[in-house]
């Protein structure tokens, strides 16, 4: 996918602003349709905020219709391949496409459940999500009025539809969709940043085996070249950052046990703001360890 730029957009005709974007909003073109006229917008946060507008201007009938045009989460047309590219790869994000049968049968006893109370499907902007704190949020909504969840369902529609735009179009500001998620590692026992030490980060679902999210091993500066998550939400979920500090101090000459005290230095935690900005590091020496939230 090619992205646009806002430039462009602002200038092309309608027909082909409204095939660019039609897409955002799933199954619904005439949102774009209703803000090409709008046109020129100074920035992508104003082109976000016109078709939002647009969605809170319309009908309920038409409210409705677009939360109905949104497929059921790991349902049976996920599994056909019958759904969007966007939504294939969002679903495809939480892991949606790697359920067990029983977890996809807990997905369909959800779903039918959800329906049935509120006769729209369940929408969560799953990007910013694992499948455990998507099956929370499917409980607790479960509770809420009729009134409660359409407008919750709109807000994770916005959610979703902001996300693709800033992925689709190139534009001087960004929409503040994405989070970060970084490392570092000092050894305290040289008094240095921890150089090549292997790090893999693993999220940690209430069920089943965990999953390799990233790898890498630390510069110069201790830190990896890259954030282990970054330029997307960071999921709300359960995450373990693993450090082969038995190898890194081995590789310094140090006399160490056989084994070492410490070998693969584990620190859980959890991420509960998908936008936010976490660094956690390790500081270290052969025999201790600690860490914080950095920022």
């Amino acid at each position: 996918m090619t992205p646009h730029t806002l430039q462009a957009l602002n200038t092309i005709s309608a027909g082909d602003f409204i095939g660019a974007l039609g897409d955002i909003y799933e199954h619904s073109p005439w949102i774009a349709e209703a803000v090409a006229a709008q046109r020129p917008f100074p920035t992508l946060a104003a082109l976000h905020e016109a078709m939002i507008a647009v969605v809170r201007a319309a009908p309920h009938e038409k409210q409705l219709a677009l939360v109905n045009a949104h497929p059921d989460l790991a349902g049976k047309a996920a599994r056909a391949g019958a759904l969007t590219a966007a939504s294939t790869n969002e679903q495809m994000s939480a892991g949606l496409d790697r359920l067990s049968e029983a977890e996809f049968a807990r997905f369909h006893r959800l779903n039918d459940a959800y329906k049935a109370k509120f006769g729209f499907p369940f929408i969560v902007c799953v990007r910013r999500h694992s499948k455990d704190s998507i099956l929370r949020s499917f409980e607790e909504r479960l509770t809420h009025s009729a009134d409660e969840e359409l407008s919750t369902a709109l807000t994770e529609i916005f959610r979703i539809a902001a996300l693709r735009l800033d992925q689709k179009v190139v534009a001087d500001d960004r929409l503040k969709v994405s989070g970060r998620l970084s490392t570092h590692v000092l050894d305290t026992h040289l008094g240095k940043p921890g150089i090549g030490v292997a790090v893999e980060l693993w999220e940690l679902p209430a069920d089943g085996e965990g999953r390799l999210i990233a790898r890498g091993a630390t510069n110069a500066d201790g830190r990896t070249d890259a954030p282990l998550i970054g330029g997307r939400p960071v999921p709300i979920g359960v995450y373990e950052l693993r450090f082969a500090v038995g190898d890194y101090f081995k590789a310094r000459g140090l006399a160490l046990a056989d084994p070492p005290f410490l070998d693969i230095v584990p620190i859980r935690f959890s991420v509960a703001e998908p936008e936010g900005h976490y660094h956690v590091p390790l500081v270290c020496t052969p025999w201790s360890y600690s860490t914080y939230r950095g920022s």
